[in-house]
């Protein structure tokens, strides 16, 4: 029998994050001998072991990490259901939009208030979060629509919709020395060893190597900045949340940013549907949104 139960599959989970029976028996709240049972259980009914036992502990088999991986997405696809399900149950719900804080300032003010003037147009709710945050944002069902950025975010399985295009800046402490020249290349923002590029983490968590800080908020990269501990290179919009002690000049050669607004492909919302219009709409009549390549004055 190939169907697999949402329990055991939280069980394995456990287990296999953990790699010990006794705390993932502590972080379900069951007792470790019916977790060890259903664990055996689901191993004979695959007909693979998942998981080798022995003195030193427990380690995933390949089985294992197949099921690790594809278990973790299952469960987020049944939890993104409920949460889904729940929300299109509630006709007076808002409607969730995610973006990245600071990011696309300009283009999602415009957005909102023209969606706002649209007849039969339901609230938005604005959920802004850290970077890279969006794309898990709409799998699990917490937004149903979000503002991401091509190079950068995770862009798989969603539909899409190009939105703006913009060149990069690099945030610079005030006093540091590149802040008072007009134009940078990616090779002179590289090469400053007093004041290393700040890390993002992949997709994946982990962080790129180099000198520079590990970030993974704006509001600790901009008191890092401010502090002259390091600099940054981001589309020109985001500078929405620069501090005085910030200067933003253009880097010339850096790879264009495109602002996407994107939806699960199994979305069947027509307040979804309306929204994605009102941008495209926006993309096709606005004037241009005044992020371009102009340090600013100081």
């Amino acid at each position: 029998m190939d169907d697999l139960e949402t329990r055991e599959l939280r069980y394995f989970v456990a287990v296999a994050e953990e790699l010990h029976f006794g705390r993932a028996a502590d972080r379900l709240g069951i007792a470790q001998p019916p977790l060890s049972r259903a664990i055996g259980q689901l191993e004979r009914r695959l007909g693979v072991r998942l998981l080798d036992r022995n003195r030193r502990g427990v380690a995933l088999t390949d089985a294992g990490r197949v099921l690790l991986r594809e278990a973790g997405t299952a469960l987020d696809a049944v939890a993104a259901a409920a949460r889904r399900t729940r929300r299109a149950g509630d006709p007076k719900r808002p409607l969730v939009l995610a973006s990245k804080a600071g990011a696309s300032h300009e283009l999602l003010q415009r957005l909102l208030d023209a969606f706002a003037r649209e007849p039969g147009a339901v609230p938005v709710e604005v959920f802004l979060c850290e970077v890279g945050e969006q794309a898990g944002l709409l799998r699990d069902g917490r937004a149903d629509v979000a503002l991401v950025h091509r190079p950068y975010d995770d862009l798989a399985g969603f539909d899409t919709e190009d939105l703006h295009v913009e060149g990069q800046v690099a945030i610079l402490p005030a006093a540091h020395p590149l802040a008072s020249r007009d134009q940078l290349t990616m090779a002179e923002v590289r090469d400053v060893p007093d004041l290393p590029i700040a890390r993002w983490p992949r997709l994946d968590g982990s962080y790129p190597d180099g000198p520079g800080p590990e970030v993974h908020t704006q509001s600790q990269l901009a008191q890092l900045v401010a502090l002259g501990r390091t600099l940054l290179v981001i589309p020109a919009s985001s500078r929405a949340w620069q501090w005085p002690e910030h200067v933003a000049v253009p880097v010339v050669d850096a790879p264009d940013v495109t602002t996407v607004i994107a939806w699960p492909p199994s979305s069947r919302s027509s307040a979804v549907a309306s929204l994605v219009r009102c941008a495209a709409r926006l993309r096709d009549t606005a004037p241009p949104i005044s992020s371009a390549r102009v340090r600013p004055a100081r």
